[in-house]
C-alpha cells in the first residue's frame, strides 16, 4: 500500500461509520418508546360519525405505518447518524459556496425552543399569537430598510419558491396591463442561479441568457441587443456566483424599464451588501433574501427555510397573502386584493426561521449589519489572495477584489496533473472539509466555489487554505493519492449512475418498498 504523505499543518480526520439501517428497518411490532394516554371521551365523541362531526371520508382507515421502536434504540439511532454527519457546527464550512454556511447564534436556537414557539400552530386565532405576528410585522419593517422595498411576504419557503413567486408577479403585472401575451421573454445571466431561468420557464417564459464580457461582467451591449417589446423582465443576482459585482447595474435596470419590463433581484446571498447598497437604489422592483443564507437561520436539509419576498408599492397588490398589519391596537392578518398571485404555500411562513432572523438583526443593529458585510468581504478577499498563490489555482475574469465569494478554477492543475476538481472534492473529505464545485454547465473550467462569510476567523481560513495547498502539492507529486480519495471516509466512492435514472429514485420509504418489494 502506498504511504500517504501527511503535513502536520493539516487536520487529521476519520469519518465515523456505524452501518446504521434506515429507521423503518428498526421497527419491531409492539415495541414502544412512549405509551400515550387514551383519548378523552369528549374528543372521541367528536371524532365519530354524524352531523357537525369529522366525516368518515376524512378519517384514516388504517393507522399510519410508523416504525415501532423503544426509546433507547431511537436515541442510539439518531446519535449515530449525527456522528456520521458534518456541518457548520463541526468543521469550517466555507466550501459550501453559494449555499452560504454561517454561524447561527445558539441563543436564537434557545428562543425557538421555548414552549410557546414549539407549540405554535398556524391555525391559531390571531389574538392568541400577537407576539409572533408582531415579529413578522417588525421583520417586514427591517427588511424594507435593508432593501428599500415597500412590503414583504415571508410565505415563500425557499429562494426558488420566492423566484417562482416573483415570476408569477411579473406575469400578473403584465396581464393587468393587457400585455401578458405580448411580453413573453425573461432576460437573465449565465452566472446567476439556475433557478432564475427555471422558475421563469415554469411560468411559460422564453429565457434569454446573457454571457459575460471579457472582464466577467454581464455584457451590456448584448442586453441592448435582446431588449424589445417582448421583454417581460430582467432577473439577476449581483454579485453573481463568480463574486463579481456589476457596478453598472443601474444602467441595466434603466434599460429594461425603458422597454416596459420589470426588474427583479436575486439577493439570496446579501452578505457582502448589508448596509452598503440596496435593491431600490439599483433600480429593482422586487427582491428576495434567503433568511437561511444571509440572516443566520439554518438550511434545515432543504426546509423549512424562508425566501423573504419584497416588492415596490406598485407591485404590493400582487404579493401572496395574507400579510401582517397593525391597526393601532393589535396585529392582524389582512387578505390581499383580487390581483394577488395567491398563496405559494399553505400558511403564512416558517415562524421559527422568522424569529431567528429577527433576533439576529435586532442584536446587530444597522452598524452591526454593515460590519457583517465588511468582514465577509474582507474574509473573502484574504482567501482570494491566498488561493491565487496555490500552484494550479486561478480565478477567471477580473483580477481586482471580489465581493463575498469567488468561483475559482483548477484548470491549470488538471492540465498539468490530470487531477480534477471532483478528485479534490473527495480528497478534502479526508481532512474533514468540503467544497462545492459549481452549477452546471461548467462555464468556469474545473471550478470550485468558496464563500467564507463573516463567521470565520483568520485561523479558520488558514486551515482551509493549508488543506488546499497540501492537496495541490500531492497532485503534482503523488497524484494517485488524490485520484483514489477518499481514504478516511465511510464510503470510498459512490456509484452515481442512479442519479440520472428516475426509475431508481426512492424519495420515501414507501416508494422504496414498492420498487424493491413489488407485490
Amino acid at each position: 500500500m502506498k504511504r500517504i504523505r501527511r503535513d502536520h499543518k493539516v487536520r487529521q480526520f476519520h469519518q465515523a461509520k456505524w452501518d446504521e439501517p434506515v429507521i423503518f428497518e428498526l421497527h419491531r411490532q409492539g415495541e414502544r418508546g412512549v405509551i400515550p394516554p387514551g383519548t378523552e371521551a369528549g374528543i372521541a365523541a367528536e371524532v365519530g360519525d354524524g352531523v357537525g362531526r369529522i366525516p368518515q371520508s376524512m378519517k384514516r382507515r388504517l393507522a399510519p405505518a410508523l416504525p415501532e421502536i423503544g426509546q433507547a434504540k431511537v436515541l442510539r439511532h439518531y446519535l449515530r447518524l449525527s456522528q456520521e454527519t458534518l456541518g457548520s457546527d463541526l468543521n469550517v464550512e466555507i466550501g459550501q459556496g453559494t449555499c452560504t454556511m454561517k454561524y447561527i447564534p445558539r441563543i436564537n436556537e434557545m428562543l425557538i425552543r421555548t414552549p410557546h414557539m414549539m407549540e405554535l400552530h398556524p391555525l391559531q386565532d390571531p389574538d392568541s399569537v400577537q407576539g409572533m405576528l408582531e415579529i413578522f410585522y417588525k421583520l417586514d419593517l427591517a427588511m424594507r430598510e435593508i432593501s428599500g422595498m415597500d412590503a414583504f411576504s415571508f410565505q415563500p419557503s425557499s429562494g426558488t419558491q420566492a423566484l417562482l413567486a416573483m415570476a408569477s408577479i411579473v406575469r400578473a403585472y403584465h396581464d393587468s396591463r393587457g400585455e401578458g401575451d405580448q411580453r413573453d421573454e425573461i432576460i437573465t445571466t449565465i452566472f446567476s442561479h439556475p433557478s432564475q431561468a427555471a422558475t421563469a420557464a415554469v411560468k411559460g417564459y422564453k429565457i434569454i441568457t446573457l454571457h459575460p464580457d471579457e472582464d466577467g461582467f454581464p455584457d451590456i451591449e448584448k442586453l441592448k441587443g435582446v431588449i424589445s417589446e417582448r421583454t417581460a423582465g430582467f432577473v439577476v443576482a449581483n454579485p453573481e456566483d463568480t463574486g463579481i459585482y456589476n457596478h453598472r447595474i443601474r444602467e441595466f435596470t434603466d434599460l429594461v424599464h425603458e422597454a416596459g419590463g420589470v426588474c427583479f433581484y436575486d439577493q439570496a446571498n446579501a452578505n457582502g451588501l448589508l448596509g452598503i447598497t440596496r435593491a431600490k437604489e439599483a433600480g429593482f422592483d422586487m427582491c428576495f433574501f434567503n433568511l437561511h443564507k444571509t440572516f443566520a437561520a439554518p438550511h434545515m436539509c432543504g426546509g423549512p427555510a424562508t425566501g423573504a419576498l419584497g416588492v415596490s408599492e406598485e407591485l404590493k397588490r400582487f404579493l401572496p397573502g395574507p400579510l401582517v398589519d397593525y391597526d393601532g391596537s393589535r396585529y392582524v392578518l389582512t387578505n390581499q386584493s383580487g390581483d394577488s398571485i395567491g398563496k405559494v404555500r399553505s400558511f403564512h411562513g416558517v415562524a421559527q426561521t422568522v424569529l431567528r432572523s429577527y433576533a439576529w438583526i435586532m442584536s446587530l443593529g444597522p452598524d452591526g449589519l454593515k460590519d457583517v458585510a465588511q468582514i465577509a468581504v474582507l474574509n473573502n478577499n484574504y482567501l482570494y489572495h491566498k488561493i491565487l498563490q496555490i500552484r494550479g489555482a486561478s480565478a477567471p475574469y477580473i483580477k481586482g477584489r471580489r465581493l463575498e465569494q469567488v468561483r475559482y478554477s483548477w484548470k491549470q492543475l488538471t492540465d498539468e496533473t490530470g487531477v480534477t476538481t471532483e478528485d479534490i472534492t473527495r480528497r478534502m473529505c479526508d481532512f474533514g472539509l468540503h467544497y462545492w464545485t459549481s452549477h452546471h454547465p461548467y462555464i468556469v473550467k474545473q471550478p470550485f466555489t468558496l464563500e467564507p462569510t463573516e463567521s470565520y476567523s483568520k485561523e479558520d481560513l488558514d486551515e482551509y487554505i493549508q488543506a488546499l495547498e497540501h492537496i495541490s502539492h500531492e497532485a503534482y507529486t503523488q497524484p494517485d493519492i488524490v485520484r483514489s480519495a477518499p481514504h478516511n471516509s465511510t464510503v470510498h466512492r459512490n456509484d452515481e449512475s442512479s442519479l440520472d435514472d428516475p426509475k431508481q429514485w426512492c424519495i420515501t420509504w414507501r416508494a422504496y418498498l414498492k420498487k424493491t418489494q413489488p407485490e
